[in-house]
């Protein structure tokens, strides 16, 4: 029987009928529809009140967060951190989504272009890719060398350490789709005018690079979760049943006044898994 991926057309305004109705399930996904908008509505209202008392406990305290968002093209990071800021303060909640270095960036120490996007007091910094682009697109793209990488795995843990010892709240989440919600939210957005920005010739490259991805996202996990800086997974093939275990996360690992913990409610253990038992999963994505 033909994979229906390898006849897969990103021109074609018709997705493939297969595609389609395996993108929810794809991946080992463990809900075959998404969560009810009526049911997201009502628990995403409760978790926006917290986060407005978060704002305020932060500006208060003059605490730190920073938050690092990282996952396949398509994943659904942006989103993410739009609906996280929807209600927030946007001059002490701040979105870091870095270009390619320049040339005199690419001579920096690598940790360098980042440090300037750390948080002061009161803010939260949410990045939209990371450092993290040396073990994930740079690595399978050959951006940069074996060594290169090698050289970024042994110091990641040890740069999060001095963030963390300064006192900053750091949270590092991996957003995992399945590869056919991948190539649905490829096709949606080649054929959407309001989203062909979104794909670019990167992302293309990338449909015939899935295991190379998987591989070097196992290894950038297993090298880089720590006690001080652990990975969590989230995933996001449903992207309502993702943002609410994002923010919940965020909530449920910080201690601010008027916390509320019936507003925030139970994580489901089916969407937020810790790295270490991501990597042991049997996956296929």
């Amino acid at each position: 029987m033909t994979d229906p991926i390898d006849s897969f057309d990103i021109e074609n305004p018709k997705l493939p009928k297969a595609i389609k109705k395996a993108a929810m399930t794809s991946g080992g996904y463990p809900y075959d529809d998404k969560l009810d908008r009526a049911v997201y509505e009502a628990h995403m209202l409760d978790l926006q009140k917290q986060l407005v008392t978060l704002q305020a406990h932060l500006a208060a305290s003059g605490e730190r967060v920073m938050i690092v968002f990282e996952g396949r093209d398509a994943a659904g990071k942006g989103g993410t951190i739009k609906v996280y800021l929807e209600n927030l303060n946007p001059r002490y909640s701040i979105i870091a989504a870095l270009p390619k270095p320049n040339d005199r960036e690419r001579t920096q120490w690598y940790f360098q272009r980042y440090v300037d996007w750390m948080p002061a007091a009161t803010e939260t910094v949410l990045f939209d890719r990371s450092w993290y682009n040396r073990a994930g697109v740079e690595r399978v793209m050959g951006f940069c060398t074996p060594e290169q990488t090698e050289h970024f795995l042994d110091e990641a843990p040890e740069f999060e350490k001095r963030i963390t010892n300064d006192g900053i709240h750091l949270f590092k989440f991996w957003l995992s789709i399945g590869r056919e919600m991948q190539l649905k939210r490829f096709h949606d957005r080649r054929h959407d005018p309001l989203k062909t920005w979104k794909l670019s010739p990167i992302d293309l490259e990338a449909l015939d690079k899935w295991d190379d991805y998987s591989k070097a996202r196992d290894v950038m996990i297993e090298r880089t979760h720590s006690a001080h800086a652990p990975w969590t997974v989230i995933r996001a093939n449903d992207k309502r049943r993702g943002r609410i275990a994002v923010i919940q996360s965020v909530l449920s690992q910080l201690d601010y006044k008027d916390k509320n913990i019936e507003a925030i409610g139970s994580i489901d253990p089916n969407i937020r898994i810790s790295g270490p038992d991501f990597l042991k999963m049997d996956k296929t994505d």
